[in-house]
């Protein structure tokens, strides 16, 4: 049944805010010349990896400023090992600081959705690198789809801490049916106006 609302919903979104996307995928090109979408690996459903698609919120060569940036700032580096995220990363562009606050960016996520690789409701699709942090809970994050939005979201986001944020994947594996479903789609639209921890 998820998975069926997951197609009709993804397609009724999909249909109503495709002149949007392709208003940002322009805006995007248009400030550097760079690629509207960013392609990235990520962990799937059986530890399938997938290419989770994502508008480019960051310059073009980020990868390279993150490596410069972490070997001369030790406590950057602390911070970025601590949950893989920069509270002030110098790599986001000011259409891209935009795009992540209103969660924006996340909208070609809906094509992973379309393919199955994703639900619009699940743990967030992680990296490689952040395996370990699951540990033996890894199994549950395998368990179910990553989504779109999901308990994680709906509960402070980049507010929680990671440890927190295993829980919540764990707790939503456990407890994954139509009924939990509907519970964070309708919680989401509150999250997302309130732009709750969004960075």
């Amino acid at each position: 049944m998820c998975r069926f609302l997951d197609i009709v919903i993804a397609l009724a979104v999909l249909l109503f805010i495709a002149p949007l996307m392709l208003v940002i995928a322009g805006l995007i090109k248009l400030q550097d010349g760079g690629p509207a979408l960013f392609r990235q690996s990520r962990i799937g459903h059986g530890g399938e990896a997938f290419y989770c698609l994502k508008f480019r919120t960051m310059v073009t060569d980020a990868e390279v400023r993150l490596n410069a940036l972490l070997a001369r700032d030790p406590e950057v580096r602390r911070e970025w090992e601590l949950d893989h995220k920069l509270r002030k990363d110098p790599r986001i562009t000011a259409l891209g600081a935009f795009l992540r606050k209103s969660s924006l960016d996340e909208l070609p996520q809906l094509f992973n959705v379309l393919k199955g690789e994703m639900s619009l409701v699940g743990p967030r699709p992680i990296v490689t690198a952040e395996i370990p942090r699951y540990g033996r809970w890894f199994a549950y994050y395998c368990a179910v789809r990553p989504g779109v939005t999901g308990l994680w979201q709906v509960n402070g986001r980049n507010n929680v801490s990671y440890r927190r944020r295993v829980a919540l994947d764990v707790l939503y594996a456990r407890t994954v049916g139509v009924r939990r479903y509907v519970q964070i789609m309708a919680a989401t639209v509150p999250a997302v106006l309130l732009r709750s921890g969004s960075y």
